[in-house]
């Protein structure tokens, strides 16, 4: 009994297969058969504001720190010091995406010209390599040295480091890096988008 209803239901696979072959039966699908979901969400807009920012640039500077300090009337071999410090450092520039929105971005309708309008590039705070930052000279009045002697921090040298800082920061808004960082964002945004599919890209900071 159980072989005859075995031997019915390969039958009927058998016929339904057939069938389907010959397009007399819709085709059977192979649930295993790898599937293709298509999506119409806008991907481009996607694409960039994962980025949230672009580190496009990265500037390395090096300032002189000539630093001195006078106490009182005292003559400066007493009281008084100063310090020649020489400071590396650098200075990141980037561009946000983090606000990006819609519409910042234009696409025509045959999809073959794009337009994205982005913030200009920024400049995070300057970081100091202490590792490659040093004293050049330093002079420092007879009261000093005994006063460093006796507070037991006689490398201190915090404020050279803070202005060391200070001026590459202002070496760096005034160097080209926050062009090359726009400049280096255009041409990664029309590499990017090129590959999309698009044939006319611009791209504008404001």
């Amino acid at each position: 009994m159980l072989g005859t209803l075995a031997s019915v239901v390969a039958a009927i696979v058998v016929i339904a297969l057939v069938l389907s072959a010959v397009h007399l039966l819709p085709q059977l699908r192979n649930p295993f058969a790898e599937t293709t979901t298509v999506s119409t969400q806008p991907a481009i807009l996607k694409s960039i504001t994962q980025l949230s920012r672009y580190e496009a640039a990265n500037g390395e500077f090096q300032v002189v720190v000539d630093l001195t300090k006078h106490e009182g009337i005292l003559p400066g071999f007493l009281a008084g010091s100063e310090t020649l410090f020489v400071g590396q450092g650098s200075v990141i520039a980037f561009v946000d995406f983090s606000r990006l929105k819609s519409p910042a971005i234009k696409v025509s309708a045959d999809r073959k010209t794009v337009a994205v309008k982005l913030p200009k590039a920024q400049l995070e705070p300057a970081v100091l390599n202490v590792s490659q930052s040093y004293v050049y000279a330093q002079q420092q009045g007879l009261f000093n040295r005994i006063g460093n002697f006796f507070s037991g921090n006689p490398n201190s040298q915090q404020q050279v480091y803070i202005l060391a800082e200070q001026k590459i920061q202002t070496a760096a808004a005034a160097s080209a890096l926050r062009t090359d960082a726009q400049n280096n964002t255009r041409s990664m945004l029309n590499s990017m988008l090129t590959s999309l599919g698009f044939q006319h890209v611009t791209v504008t900071f404001s």
